[in-house]
This record gives structure tokens, sequence and C-alpha cells, in this order.
């Protein structure tokens, strides 16, 4: 008899954010269904996946040290196979080349194929993403999505009904919706329903599902038809990811939001009117080109007045072949570091008295991890991986299950129940 073939193996790294995990995801499936065996250690498996983040300059640093210290495994001959994808790659493909010629095959961003489920890689089993789109069609001046990912593209309804009905047989908790702009879906694909035509159907085939979360909404495109559903659904998350950006409509004008700072204002009124319990999550940027003291205090003024219940704050990244990187007046590095600092004060003091609230409260929380003397999980106002969540003082709680909890103490971003 000849030997047994040994089974090839394989890891993935997977930088960035939910989008490039749900991509690790498909890339892992693709793997397994080649009869390769995953492994979580990448030092000992045949072939090492990265699939980069190529963002912003953090981003694109953290890929970068990644990438160096995998050809390091490859030349201590602890990895035998080098695969680089995402972001990254498909911004700067040539110059990696030149840089890495110990890696053995590159690869850019996925593109949506048929149905194919994606395997768990750094999401629980109660907790699901859904890209139902990629790529962005708003063009604004500041931003690389459209260099490396292209013009909008929606993925095909059935294709997203179907994995829906999957996940749903799988007996998943929580389903997210992702994209760059979920609130652009099937406008491309020139079909009378949008997104909140959309959210029905998976309202029907999501029997099991308890939370439906929607990431990113832009300002300009969240209609009154998708508030309503929300707001009527009992399994819609009153969670709204909404990023402004800035409030200044100079800056807003520059950015090419499309969208005026009054009309951010009458929005975010619209939401608390419609859906009283919502919670709104935004992103602002700091130190964009033109951006004076003015214009920082206004955004600073907005902030103290519309009290976010989340939000994230970033400084500008100047990123090559974006609109706004011949901008003039850009902002030095030091004036973006302190506005920075200073707005995540803020919104620290903010956070900090409106987490109180929530004091005395009984509140449904999912449970995701058991901790020293405690359990941690998390709000339908609280989206994995981004926001805070509630530590829980009870023991015999089962990951992956919901259960009441009474809010007994807060921090500045978490909560404290039992």
């Amino acid at each position: 008899m000849g030997c047994v073939p040994k089974m090839k193996t394989f890891s993935i790294i997977s930088l960035g954010c939910f989008r490039n995990s749900y991509d690790s995801g498909i890339i892992k499936e693709q793997f397994l269904r080649k009869g390769y065996l995953f492994k979580e250690d990448p030092q000992g498996s045949q072939t090492l996946i990265i699939n980069t983040c190529g963002f912003i300059d953090p981003a694109k640093k953290e890929s970068l040290e990644v990438i160096t210290r995998a050809v390091e495994l490859k030349k201590k001959g602890k990895v035998r196979e080098l695969i680089i994808g995402g972001c990254l790659v498909k911004r700067y493909q040539e110059e990696l080349k030149k840089s890495y010629p110990e890696v053995d095959r590159w690869r850019g961003v996925l593109e949506f194929s048929r149905f194919l489920a994606p395997r768990r890689l750094d999401s629980p089993a109660y907790s699901r993403f859904i890209k139902i789109s990629e790529g962005c069609r708003n063009n604004c001046s500041f931003c690389a999505i459209p260099l490396i990912k292209g013009n909008l593209k929606s993925r095909r309804p059935e294709d997203i009904l179907k994995e829906v009905e999957y996940l749903n047989k799988k007996g998943i908790k929580e389903l997210n919706l992702i994209g760059q702009d979920i609130t652009s879906w099937g406008k491309d694909l020139k079909r009378k329903s949008g997104l909140a035509g959309l959210l029905k159907k998976i309202l029907k085939l999501s029997g099991k599902i308890n939370w439906i979360r929607l990431n990113y909404t832009h300002p300009g495109h969240l209609n009154d038809e998708l508030l309503e559903l929300i707001a009527g659904s009992q399994k819609i998350c009153k969670y709204i990811d909404l990023p402004i950006q800035h409030i200044n409509d100079k800056i807003l004008k520059a950015m090419n939001r499309k969208t005026s700072g009054r009309q951010i204002k009458d929005l975010i009124f619209k939401i608390r009117k419609m859906i009283p319990d919502c919670a709104i999550r935004t992103s602002v940027i700091v130190g964009f080109p033109g951006e004076g003291q003015k214009e920082f205090k206004q955004l600073l003024k907005f902030l103290k007045v519309a009290r976010f219940d989340r939000l994230g704050a970033f400084s500008y990244s100047r990123e090559e072949g974006t609109r706004a990187y011949g901008f003039k007046d850009q902002v030095h590095q030091m004036t973006k570091n302190r506005r920075y600092s200073e707005l995540m004060d803020l919104q620290q003091e903010i956070s900090s008295k409106l987490m109180r609230r929530s004091i005395g409260k009984d509140i449904d929380v999912l449970v995701e991890e058991k901790q020293a003397n405690h359990y941690f999980g998390r709000t339908q106002y609280d989206a994995p991986q981004v926001d805070g969540g509630v530590f829980i003082k009870r023991s015999n709680l089962k990951i992956g299950d919901f259960c009441q909890v009474k809010i007994i103490d807060a921090g500045e971003y978490d909560l404290i129940g039992m």
C-alpha cells in the first residue's frame, strides 16, 4: 500500500473591518472545499493567507508589518506558501511585488459570486454578517474606497435571501447587514425596491433570528420608508449607524458629502421623533483640509447638542488618488492630533452621562463572553467589534443566549448589570 498523503493546511490573518472578515470567511470556505485543513496558528501551516486593509495610513502600516512578519516565517521554513490579498494589494500591487518577492501569489478583493455561505472566521456562531453590497457611488473626496472597491455593486437579492434562509436554519441570533453604504443597495440593479424592500423580504425569512442590525446608513439616503420599517419592526435593532463626518457646510461640500448641516440636523430630529428609543452612532473627521478653528468649534458645539449615543472620530488621512489629496490648506498633524483629543474628551463626557440614564432599567443582553467572575454581553444598541457592552454580575449563563439584565451602574462606554 502507498503512503497516505498528508492533508494540506492553511491559515488566514484578516485585517481591517468586518467587511474584510466576511471576505476572509468566504476564502476559508473556498480552501476547505479544495480539501485543505484550517489551522488557527499560522506557524506550521503550509499556506498562509493575509487579507489586508489599505483604507487609511494606520491600516496600511499594520498590513505592511504583518506581511513583513509573514515573510520572515517563510524564510524560517515555518510557512511554505504565502498568499497576500485584499485592499492594500488592490491599491499597491506593483509596489508590493517589488518589495516582497518572497510572496507566492497576489490577489485583489473578492467579487460577488453565486451563493457561498462563509465559514466563521472571527465571528461567533450566534452572530453573523451578510455583505449586501460592495463599493460605493458617493465619491467622497477623502475616501479611497472607490479606488479599491470600485463603484457600487449590489449583491443579487436572491443570493442574499438564500444566505439569510441558511443562517436562520443554523439558529443564529443576530444578523448584521454590511456594506460601504447599504442605503444605496439596489440602485445599480435598477429595481424599484431598495433597502426597505429587501429588508421586508429578509424579515419574512428570519423566524429564529432575534436581531437584524444595519451597519452604515448614509445620511443622504436614509429615507422615511426605511425609518418607518425600523420603528415598526421588533427584530430590526433600534440602532442607526449614521456617519455625518462633519457639520460645517463648507467642509461638507469639500468632502462631497451631498448633505448640508441643516439636513443632518433635521434628519437626527426626525430619527429621534420616529424612533424615540433609537441609539445613533456616528463618525466624524477632524483636520480635513480647510478646517480652521472656527469650523472645528462649530463641530464641537453641534456634538454637545446632538449628544450621539456612540461616536467614532478619525484624524483626516491624506490618501493618494483621492481628490482631497491635492486640496490646499492641509492641516498640520499636531493640530489634527490636538483636535482629535479634544473631541474625544468631549464625547467621553457625553457618553458617560448618557450611559447613566440606563441605571435601574431592565435590558435584554446577548451574552458573549465568560470572564473572571462575570459575563460580558451586548444590547441591541451595541454593534459587534465597534461598541461597548454590559458586564453581567451573574453565574451560569450560556454564551449566545439572551438574558434580561438590571443595570446597576455605568462607566464611560459600558454598563454594569446583574
